[in-house]
């Protein structure tokens, strides 16, 4: 039997290894680097099974306007239980209590059946029945860009992004503010969304919220989601939502939406890594995501995410060791992989694509900001930080709850 999920119990290394030996371990030794390779019949065969592995069998099959393939997968059978500390895994089908005040007018609305307030373009073609969750398949051709299942849904760096001092200003731009210094049990957000510029495949931008526990180079964890666009993953630079996880710092466990065992989903309408839209127009109608994010602390310690006014599934506390227990910092912001092509910084945009300083319905926000803190008690930030690693490039101004964020990257003051 699996322990409790509340249980903080850390994996052994022995069984971390086994699992990932298992799932992550890459397709071939040598020729993977590119996505140019050509597969031997041996590589292909490791492909097609790794495949098998990844998609779940569909009750039911959705092809979306943009290309994408949604399979509506048995609850019960989708990658979370292949997790090796979920083989005995009870199905939370609900939290057991939403934290006292913590709401938006519609939080008390857990109607499973109401609609998302944002689109999927797989929604024209029709939805996932009861019983069943949404998963965006995955192809040959993501499996053999990628070079290996190790590298696949991962993220490209390993350093922990809000530590000033461990940030390679070569690789990655941010524009993050947030809280650390006590014990959270949750925060909420909510952002606008849109459909940024990135420069080339390999570099992604993302908006999103982090909450994270532990020290980098010894045992971290992380809980994040928000919206991303990131060709390299996705084949097209539309923004789709994401979620991701990491037990230790990036190194091993952890990747994007379900690709890995870790995530329990519950909602048969949001599927992660699918486009999501309508996005803001410059200047005019903007559309925003409200996410929730807490630690059930009167049930298993699950720490569950809701999107809008839907409850979307949980992280189990068991797969973590200091998220088990509870965060140590929450942040929210920007994030752009940079790759000084040319020399040169990226033309990757972040947010709207226009600095903070542009202000109201032309920068990117994040609004009524919460946490929950140690007291369990919701309130607002306090003692924050910033962090910005190159205010010419991407900017951000604050306002009690609220802040904007964002730019184009490469302009006359960011060459």
């Amino acid at each position: 039997m699996a322990p409790p999920c509340g249980s903080g119990r850390r994996w052994s290394r022995a069984v971390k290894m086994t699992f990932y030996l298992f799932f992550l371990i890459p397709m071939s030794s040598a020729g993977n680097r590119n996505t140019n390779t050509i597969f031997g019949k041996k590589q292909k065969l490791e492909v097609q099974q790794q495949l098998k592995r990844l998609n779940k069998p569909a009750l039911k099959s959705i092809e979306s306007p943009d290309g994408d393939i949604i399979d509506c997968v048995d609850i019960y059978k989708q990658p979370a239980f292949d997790h090796p500390l979920l083989k005995n895994h009870t199905i939370q089908m609900r939290p057991s209590s939403y934290p006292e005040g913590f709401s938006f007018d519609e939080i008390n609305d857990i109607s499973s059946n109401s609609e998302p307030e944002f689109t999927q373009p797989w929604h024209l073609n029709g939805r996932c029945p009861e019983g069943t969750i949404p998963i965006r398949r995955i192809k040959e051709e993501d499996l053999l860009r990628a070079g290996s299942v190790a590298n696949f849904g991962r993220k490209k760096y390993h350093t922990i992004p809000h530590a000033q001092n461990k940030i390679d200003r070569t690789s990655y731009e941010l524009a993050t503010y947030g809280e650390a210094g006590d014990k959270y049990y949750g925060m909420m957000a909510e952002m606008n969304l849109w459909n940024p510029h990135t420069h080339d495949e390999n570099e992604f931008t993302l908006s999103q919220f982090w909450l994270e526990g532990g020290e980098y180079g010894q045992d971290f964890d992380s809980i994040q989601a928000g919206a991303m666009v990131y060709e390299h993953l996705y084949q097209d630079r539309n923004t789709r939502l994401f979620l991701y996880w990491t037990d230790d710092a990036y190194q091993s466990t952890g990747c994007y939406n379900l690709m890995c065992p870790g995530f329990v989903q519950l909602d048969k309408q949001i599927a992660m890594g699918a486009i999501v839209t309508p996005y803001s127009k410059y200047d005019g109608d903007q559309f925003a995501l409200k996410f929730y994010v807490w630690k059930d602390v009167n049930g298993r310690g699950d720490w569950w995410l809701k999107i809008n006014n839907r409850d979307f599934g949980y992280w189990p506390s068991s797969i973590f060791s200091i998220l088990s227990d509870s965060a140590a910092s929450v942040r929210w912001g920007g994030e752009v992989l940079n790759y000084n092509p040319e020399g040169q910084h990226t033309t990757t945009q972040m947010g709207s694509g226009h600095l903070a300083e542009e202000g109201p319905r032309k920068a990117s926000f994040f609004k009524n900001l919460n946490v929950i803190d140690g007291l369990q008690i919701l309130r607002g930030p306090r003692k924050t930080t910033t962090v910005v690693t190159n205010p010419n490039c991407y900017s951000i101004l604050t306002y009690g709850g609220l802040f904007y964020y964002g730019g184009p990257g490469r302009n006359p003051n960011c060459p």
